[in-house]
């Protein structure tokens, strides 16, 4: 009852915000934030450039699909989300959008004809991006892009979200002002790291919470929830900041081997942050990486750029003195992780660097919400080729071999095992992403 008070209170909210909105707000088409020279021409490859680390492709291309011609479905709370076709084909795509149609797509989620883009386009930090950068990222959309005929599933979500027009107070309640803004007293390095982070690379839409309006709770290093992990589609998007983040663990270095790789010594990208290296990451300089690694780094735990102290680790733990004697009379989990997983994992769960990755303390393994962790025992996981290491490692799937129980089992026995203090898993938890992956 409690859960269904709160629901209706917030419709009601977004409903006299909206009806204001409608009545008193225009729409939105905001201008250059920042200078640029009347001649200015974007080098060669900077518009490309700036797609990467705005990560276009993963979401706007879908499985098997042309580049940028939409149809990838993104599940959203409120319903199933299409992207759009964003080649500039001018029947379909975007050919016939002017540079300020472009930019109002970017900074306020309005295409030409006023009508309001759901805030899975990330506009809320798109909104950051310097006009340069938004320069450069049209001229390449609409000359070196392929036009592509393709129309895609339109999104029609349920009453009242598929009142567009609601999104007009949605912007005034959730977009603060235009443009990125250097922290003062900091050098060059971690604020081209902050601009990356907050502006292009969007990175709060996944790792920030949001509240009951779905707006972010935070858009920069100055709000303590920005970047403490979040959860999209029922992952959970780790704290990328707090002392109890896997990340802040890592130096600077392995963590930017982490966004161009996909992997450490310690980890490795599963999911949509796989997805995001493999399309996006990979082709960001090394001093752009590292200047992500230092903001990261520099914004968490202690302000350091070395690894947080981590307390000490027993040098065997209980886990591995049972794995290491196995009897016939083993539980169900551990004896699972023996068959299928500690020929790489190890009965120390520490992995194999840059192949395997370690499952004590496993952000995946210990998330909140255990859905990451049973998709890829049941789907298992791939870690793309990049210039610095182009071996593609798949890790096979579970589901044809073991039963919703036996996941189960495995899955509690990796968030309990070694350090990891992690809830149980249950059949049905396995049995609901068995269904969804369907």
């Amino acid at each position: 009852m409690k859960k269904l008070i709160r629901v209706l209170g917030v419709l009601v909210v977004l409903g006299v915000a909206a009806l204001v909105a409608f009545i008193f707000v225009p729409v939105q088409r905001t201008g250059p934030v920042t200078e640029l020279a009347a001649d200015f021409k974007p080098a060669k490859g900077q518009g490309e450039y700036v797609m990467r680390a705005s990560d276009c492709m993963a979401c706007h291309t879908s499985e098997g699909g042309k580049p940028f011609a939409g149809g990838r479905a993104i599940q959203s709370p409120m319903g199933t989300i299409w992207t759009t076709n964003i080649t500039p084909d001018k029947d379909t795509g975007i050919g016939n959008w002017t540079l300020a149609d472009f930019r109002a797509a970017l900074y306020d989620g309005v295409t030409p004809n006023g009508t309001h883009l759901y805030p899975a386009m990330p506009y809320d930090s798109y909104r950051k991006l310097s006009e340069e950068d938004v320069v450069s990222l049209y001229d390449y959309f609409m000359n070196e892009v392929q036009p592509v005929s393709s129309t895609v599933p339109e999104t029609n979500l349920a009453f009242p979200f598929n009142l567009r027009f609601g999104l007009r107070a949605w912007n005034w309640l959730a977009l603060g002002k235009a443009g990125f803004q250097p922290t003062q007293g900091e050098d060059a390095v971690f604020n081209r790291g902050a601009y990356l982070v907050e502006g292009p690379g969007h990175c709060s839409t996944c790792h920030t919470q949001r509240n009951p309006l779905m707006i972010s709770s935070g858009t920069s290093a100055k709000d303590k929830a920005f970047l403490s992990g979040g959860e999209i589609d029922g992952f959970t998007a780790p704290d990328l900041r707090g002392p109890a983040s896997a990340v802040q663990s890592w130096s600077t270095e392995e963590l930017a081997a982490y966004l161009s790789t996909a992997r450490n010594a310690h980890s490795s990208a599963t999911g949509e942050m796989m997805l995001v290296v493999r399309d996006s990451l990979q082709y960001m300089t090394k001093d752009d990486n590292l200047a992500i690694a230092t903001y990261l780094k520099k914004i968490g735990g202690d302000g350091s750029s070395a690894p947080t102290t981590q307390p000490e680790k027993a040098e065997v733990t209980a886990t591995e003195t049972l794995l290491s004697e196995a009897k016939p009379d083993m539980p169900l989990g551990p004896r699972l992780y023996l068959d299928n997983c500690a020929a790489c994992h190890m009965v120390s769960g520490k992995g194999a660097g840059e192949t395997f990755p370690e499952l004590d303390g496993n952000s995946l393994v210990t998330a909140p919400s255990p859905k990451g962790l049973i998709s890829v025992i049941l789907q298992g996981a791939e870690l793309p080729s990049t210039p610095d290491r182009p071996m593609k490692l798949r890790m096979q799937g579970y589901e044809n071999r073991l039963s919703d129980d036996e996941v189960a089992a495995l899955a509690t026995f990796l968030r309990e095992g070694w350090n990891n203090k992690a809830a149980a898993v249950s059949a049905a938890d396995v049995s609901a992403v068995r269904e969804e992956k369907r």
